[in-house]
């Protein structure tokens, strides 16, 4: 216990240092899919090489792909035995954008309350430093007894385009006896959460065609098929009205939930009314026959996740839009393959496009479900959990995707113990994204526990 004590200790007595470098961290706007952030990407992996190489860790290197640079890095016990930890992150961050609904400026950190607001607070800059911050706090009180080591990308938020075959080509480099992927997250501030399932992903985007131009709508509506008009009507096509995906094929591969499948994932008994207010919606909707946790972690879903089309400034202006186009995204469960989704989404919409414009579909990423309730250390993080917080472990199916889990099982052999400590209210891929502070804390005592644990 003295080890833990003066760990702790030593991240208490230089918290204010630690929070100044979060904070500096957060103000590198790297954002992986803009071009113009290019320099800042590697801003922010040269910040990451620097801390990890304070910290005594060898071979620190970023490694150059077609797009941002993968940071590795390694801390080597002096114990021969001693197992090897690989630890995954992501430093770069979505896009800020609106810019007009920030409170504050999102790459200028500013706490209020218990909150600290800024892109990247919680996905996952500060999740990368609640691990970096609880090794620093051990190495300068003790001793480790484990290897640690680190791989951290640039393009998470992309789709990880580089990171499977970084992956195949460094598998010596990156093997380990156990995974942790902290890009996960809590779902309330005294439930301590490690996420056991994922759901997978497949990405597209819908482009249709009309005119070779915008065209006054006085001169020409009525004789040309308005492309907006047409991307509407595919759109309410793709759902029936009891809220089921209606493309032929969707549901073939999906597992029916069992009994104690359905118990296990309701007895965490998040409500109707729950949902709604972390949402601000008036009323639920989803999928018949199934709970809301159920459609939220453990049944497979269609979503649009972006509109475009003609003239959308202030004010009016008469136009037939040129083109009109839809991001649509589907969250997969076990045994759904993305690229079949892809060919039965494609299918469908060649059935019902009308022959008066033209289409064509984008495929942008896939990556299948996940699960991973016998990761190697799983037991360990849930009593250094259960320690800090006084509280049982939650285990849950998280509705998200973090396509590396299943990379890195499928490539490196490893499953990986999925936890974080964001919260769902903390409005990540949205403006005024936040971390609470009082959370983050405690997680990274938990760390200091677990890693002494071993």
């Amino acid at each position: 216990m003295k080890y833990k004590d003066k760990a702790l200790s030593y991240f208490k007595e230089n918290f204010d240092g630690f929070l100044a470098e979060y904070y500096e961290f957060l103000r590198i706007p790297s954002v992986s899919t803009d071009p113009i952030h290019v320099d800042d990407i590697h801003t922010a992996a040269n910040f990451l090489i620097t801390k990890l190489e304070k910290l005594g860790f060898s071979n620190v290197k970023a490694y150059n792909t077609k797009l941002h640079p993968i940071v590795v890095g390694e801390y080597l016990s002096n114990i021969l035995s001693a197992p090897t930890v690989l630890i995954y992150g992501h430093y770069d961050v979505q896009p800020p954008d609106p810019l007009n609904e920030w409170t504050t400026e999102p790459f200028n950190p500013t706490q209020r309350g218990d909150y600290l607001y800024a892109r990247g607070a919680s996905d996952m800059k500060g999740q990368i430093l609640a691990s970096i911050f609880a090794l620093e706090s051990i190495l300068n009180t003790s001793s480790l007894k484990v290897n640690i080591k680190y791989i951290l990308e640039g393009e998470e938020e992309i789709g990880s385009p580089s990171l499977t075959s970084f992956l195949n080509d460094h598998k010596d480099l990156l093997k380990a006896d156990m995974v942790l992927n902290p890009d996960a997250g809590m779902i309330a501030q005294d439930k301590p959460t490690i996420v056991v399932g994922l759901r997978g992903l497949a990405y597209f985007e819908l482009v249709v065609y009309g005119p070779k131009a915008d065209l006054h709508s006085g001169q020409f509506g009525g004789i040309v098929e308005n492309p907006a008009h047409v991307l509407a009507s595919v759109i309410s096509k793709l759902h029936n009205t009891n809220g089921a995906v209606s493309i032929p094929g969707f549901y073939d591969r999906v597992l029916p939930l069992s009994s104690d499948d359905r118990q296990k994932i309701n007895s965490l008994n998040i409500s109707e009314e729950r949902y709604k207010n972390l949402t601000g919606v008036p009323n639920l909707f989803g999928e018949a026959g199934f709970t809301p946790i159920e459609r939220a972690g453990a049944r497979p879903t269609l979503d649009v996740n972006g509109l475009y089309s003609g003239f959308i400034g202030e004010g009016a202006k008469t136009i037939i839009p040129a083109y009109a186009k839809a991001k649509i995204s589907c969250r997969l469960v076990p045994d759904q393959d993305p690229d079949e989704i892809h060919n039965h989404f494609s299918k469908y919409v060649e059935s019902i496009m009308p022959n008066t414009v033209r289409y064509e579909i984008i495929k942008h990423s896939g990556a299948p479900a996940y699960l991973g309730s016998k990761a190697p250390g799983l037991g360990k993080l849930s009593k250094a959990l259960e320690d800090t917080w006084g509280e049982k472990v939650v285990y849950k199916r998280e509705g998200g995707s973090i396509p590396v889990a299943t990379w890195m099982k499928n490539i490196l052999g490893v499953d990986s113990i999925l936890f974080g400590f964001g919260l769902p209210d903390d409005q990540i891929h949205s403006p005024n994204e936040r971390q609470h502070i009082p959370t983050w804390k405690k997680g990274v005592e938990a760390l200091i526990y677990f890693f002494l644990s071993l």
